[in-house]
């Protein structure tokens, strides 16, 4: 029996420009580019605030999430959507060395 791969973030990092770094359970790396998300609005625009946007990051529900209520309540956050995030580019680790 075959297993489909379920993504699933384990640590996510504020990168450049409102970028994030989610690294997965089977080792990929990829960068998503939260701006497109930011410019619709609604839930997503209080992620143009820097400090919330860096200060905030965290992994909720196995993806890139940010803690609203400051208590890391999976269901009061700002989610993307892991399959989303799993797509998105593959980048290098920007942690390099400290990661290990």
């Amino acid at each position: 029996m075959e297993f489909e791969y379920v993504p699933a973030v384990v640590q996510a990092v504020a990168g450049p420009n409102k970028t994030v770094f989610a690294y997965f359970s089977d080792g990929k790396i990829t960068q998503i580019d939260i701006k497109p998300k930011i410019s619709r609005g609604g839930v997503y625009a209080a992620l143009e605030d820097d400090s919330f946007f860096a200060n905030a990051l965290t992994v909720l529900n196995g993806t890139v999430a940010w803690d609203v209520s400051g208590h890391f309540d999976p269901s009061n956050c700002i989610d993307v959507d892991p399959y989303v995030v799993y797509e998105a580019p593959i980048a290098a680790d920007p942690l390099g060395d400290a990661a290990a």
